[in-house]
C-alpha cells in the first residue's frame, strides 16, 4: 500500500507551485505592493526547483495510485518549467503590458499553468493526462487575453479558445477510443493490450491520428499551427515567450511519453511501431517535420513585426525538434531535450529583447530595431546573439543543437530530411539577419538610448551567457539529459 508521505513528498514541487499561488494573492491582498507579490511568486519557484532536486534521490516509482510517474524524464521537464517561469517573471516585472495592479493575477495564472505543466509531464494515466493537459490549456486562453483592453489581445484569446477546444475535444474522443479498445486508462497496460491483441487497423489509426491532433497542437506543428502567430502576436510578450517555450515543451514531453510508451515495441526505447502496421509511420511524421520547418520559415520571412516573426520561427523550430523523434532512438530523444534547453535561451532571450525595446517604443514592429545598435550596443549585441544562435551558427549553442538533430538523421539514413533542414536553415539566415542589419547597418532615428533597469539587464546576462557557454562546452548538459532519459518503469 503507497505511503501518504511518500506521494506527497514526490508530489512536492507541485504542492509547493500551488501553495505560492494562495500566497501570492494572499501576499498582493495585504500589502497592495506588486514587489511583495513578485518576491513572493520568485521565492515559490525556488522552493518547487528545490524540491525537485531534493527528490532525485527518490527511485523511479509510480504514485498516486499509479496516476503519475516519478523518474528523471518528468524531474528534467520540471526543473525546466520551473525555469522558464522565473525567467518569465523577471520578464515581466515592470513590463508596460502587464500592469502593476494585475501583477498578481498574472502570476497566479502562471503558477497554475506550471503545475499543470509538471503534472502533465507525470501522468501515465489517461485522465490524469487529459485533465491536467485542460489545466494548461484553460487558463493559457486567459493568459493570451491578459490585454482585455486591446482588441489583439481579445482576438488571441479567442482564437486560441477555439482552436484549443477543436484540439482538445478531437483528443479525448481518441483517448476515450482507446479505452474502449484496451479496458485501460493505464498507458503501460495499453501498450500491453495493443501487442498481445490484433485490433482494427483503420480504428487504431483514427485514433492515432486524433491524439496527435491534440499534441501537434501543443506544440504548434503543421497543420494545426495557425493559432500560433496570431496568439502570439496578441498575448504580452512575457507571455508570448511562456507560451513558445515552456507548453511547446510540455507537447514534446507527453508526446514522447505516451506514443513511445503506448506504440512502442518493447517496455525501453522503442526501435518500431509494431502495432501500427502497414504504416511507415516514421516516414509519415518526417513529411510533418519537413512541411513544419519549411512553412514556418517561409512565412517568416514576410514578417514586418518581430513577435509574428519570432511566432513563425517557433514554429520552424518545431518542425526541427521533430526529427529527433522519428529515428527511434536515444540519440533522437537527447538531442530533442538537448535543443528544448538551447532553444529557451536563445528564443526566450529574442523575445526579451523585443519586449525592452516595447517598453520604450509601445512599438513591436523590426522596423523599431532601426539603428540600436549606434544607441544600445549591449542590447543589439545581445539580440544578435540570440538570432545567430536561433540560425544555428557556431559556436553559439544553437548550432550545437541542430548538430546533434543532424547527426541523428544521419545515424538512421534518412538523407532527404536532413537537405530539408540544412536548406531551411539558409532559409532563416535571412530573416534573422535582417534584424541584426536594421539594428547595426542603419542610422537610428533618436539618439536616445534604451534605458533597462538592473533587474532586466541581469536577467539579459542571464540568457546570453548560456547561450554563449552551450556552444562551446555542452557536454555535460548533453550527459545529464542522457540520463534523464529514463521515463520507462516497469509497471
Amino acid at each position: 500500500m503507497e505511503s501518504l508521505s511518500l506521494n506527497l513528498a514526490l508530489y512536492s514541487p507541485e504542492i509547493i507551485l500551488s501553495i505560492t499561488l494562495g500566497f501570492v494573492l494572499i501576499v498582493h491582498m495585504i500589502s497592495k505592493s506588486n514587489l511583495f507579490t513578485f518576491l513572493t511568486a520568485l521565492v515559490g519557484l525556488v522552493s518547487a526547483g528545490g524540491a525537485s532536486i531534493a527528490i532525485q534521490s527518490f527511485a523511479p516509482q509510480f504514485f498516486f495510485a499509479g496516476q503519475l510517474s516519478h523518474d528523471p524524464f518528468s524531474l528534467f521537464f520540471k526543473l525546466f518549467f520551473i525555469t522558464a517561469t522565473f525567467f518569465t517573471f523577471l520578464f515581466s516585472y515592470r513590463s508596460y503590458e502587464i500592469d502593476e495592479e494585475r501583477g498578481a493575477e498574472f502570476y497566479l495564472m502562471t503558477l497554475a499553468v506550471t503545475v499543470g505543466m509538471c503534472t502533465l509531464v507525470s501522468s501515465i494515466n489517461l485522465l490524469s493526462l487529459y485533465l491536467s493537459l485542460e489545466l494548461v490549456s484553460i487558463v493559457s486562453y486567459a493568459l493570451a487575453g491578459f490585454r482585455k483592453e486591446h482588441p489583439a489581445s481579445n482576438e488571441a484569446a479567442i482564437k486560441y479558445l477555439l482552436y484549443g477546444a477543436f484540439a482538445s475535444g478531437t483528443m479525448l474522443w481518441g483517448l476515450s477510443l482507446l479505452y474502449g479498445f484496451t479496458g485501460s486508462l493505464n498507458i503501460y497496460s495499453i501498450n500491453a493490450t495493443l501487442s498481445t491483441n490484433s485490433l482494427n487497423p483503420l480504428a487504431l489509426y483514427s485514433v492515432v491520428l486524433m491524439v496527435l491532433f491534440g499534441f501537434g497542437f501543443k506544440i504548434s506543428s503543421v497543420p494545426f499551427h495557425m493559432w500560433a502567430p496570431d496568439v502570439y502576436h496578441g498575448a504580452p510578450t512575457p507571455t508570448a515567450a511562456f507560451f513558445t517555450v515552456a507548453p511547446k515543451a510540455a507537447g514534446f514531453a507527453i508526446f514522447i511519453r505516451f506514443f513511445y510508451t503506448v506504440f512502442g515495441n518493447n517496455s525501453g526505447l522503442p526501435d518500431q511501431w509494431i502495432t501500427l502496421p502497414h504504416v511507415d509511420w516514421a516516414f509519415l511524421m518526417s513529411i510533418l517535420s519537413a512541411i513544419t520547418m519549411t512553412l514556418g520559415n517561409l512565412c517568416a520571412l514576410w514578417q514586418k513585426n518581430a513577435k509574428r516573426m519570432l511566432a513563425y520561427s517557433s514554429i520552424a523550430h518545431a518542425g526541427y525538434m521533430l526529427m529527433g523523434f522519428i529515428v527511434l532512438s536515444k540519440e533522437g530523444l537527447t538531442s530533442i531535450l538537448f535543443y528544448l534547453v538551447v532553444y529557451f535561451f536563445m528564443n526566450f532571450g529574442a523575445f526579451f529583447v523585443v519586449g525592452l525595446l516595447a517598453n520604450k517604443t509601445k512599438d513591436e514592429e523590426i522596423s523599431s530595431f532601426k539603428g540600436l545598435g549606434w544607441t544600445s550596443p549591449w542590447v543589439a549585441f545581445s539580440m544578435a546573439v540570440f538570432l545567430f544562435s536561433l540560425t544555428g551558427i557556431p559556436p553559439f549553442a544553437g548550432f550545437i543543437g541542430k548538430v546533434y538533430l543532424f547527426s541523428a538523421l544521419v545515424q538512421k539514413e534518412i538523407y532527404w530530411l536532413l537537405v530539408v533542414a540544412i536548406l531551411n536553415t539558409v532559409i532563416s539566415l535571412y530573416y534573422y539577419t535582417y534584424i541584426v542589419r536594421e539594428m547595426f547597418l542603419e542610422r537610428p532615428t533618436s539618439d536616445k538610448p534604451l534605458l533597462i533597469s538592473p533587474l532586466h539587464t541581469f536577467t539579459l546576462i542571464l540568457l546570453v551567457i548560456p547561450t554563449f557557454v552551450l556552444g562551446l562546452s555542452w557536454e555535460p548538459l548533453f550527459k545529464y539529459i542522457s540520463n534523464s532519459l529514463q521515463f520507462i518503469v516497469t509497471p
